[in-house]
């Protein structure tokens, strides 16, 4: 499974960007996807995920703001991100979760907030 990851750049604060993640397989109605962001000096920490058939779930920290939703068709899964801030600039990773516990990452796009 490859993973690629595309659409970060340079947003000011309040600005909207759309990240996407790319899967080289159909994999998105079995796996489970992810969004994950490092900023630095800091560890990863996940921002929101979608099972394979279930609810989305989101991070405290950008509830209400964030969107994941996917293409299946197109084998990929969106970050729709509203209302960003300065504290959202960090490298931001897809993953995904095999049936059997494989998790693979694609490579990060950096998404950076500031006016």
């Amino acid at each position: 499974v490859q993973l690629q990851a595309s659409g970060g750049g340079l947003v000011q604060p309040g600005g909207s960007l759309r990240l996407s993640c790319a899967a080289s397989g159909s994999i998105l109605s079995t796996n489970a996807m992810g969004w994950y962001r490092q900023a630095p000096g800091k560890q990863r920490e996940w921002v929101a995920g979608m099972p394979s058939g279930g609810t989305t779930n989101y991070a405290d920290s950008v509830k209400g703001r964030f969107t994941i939703y996917r293409d299946n068709a197109k084998n990929t899964v969106y970050l729709q991100m509203n209302s960003l801030r300065p504290e959202d600039t960090a490298v931001y990773y897809c993953n995904t979760l095999t049936p059997r516990g494989v998790m693979y990452w694609g490579q990060g796009t950096q998404v950076t907030v500031s006016s």
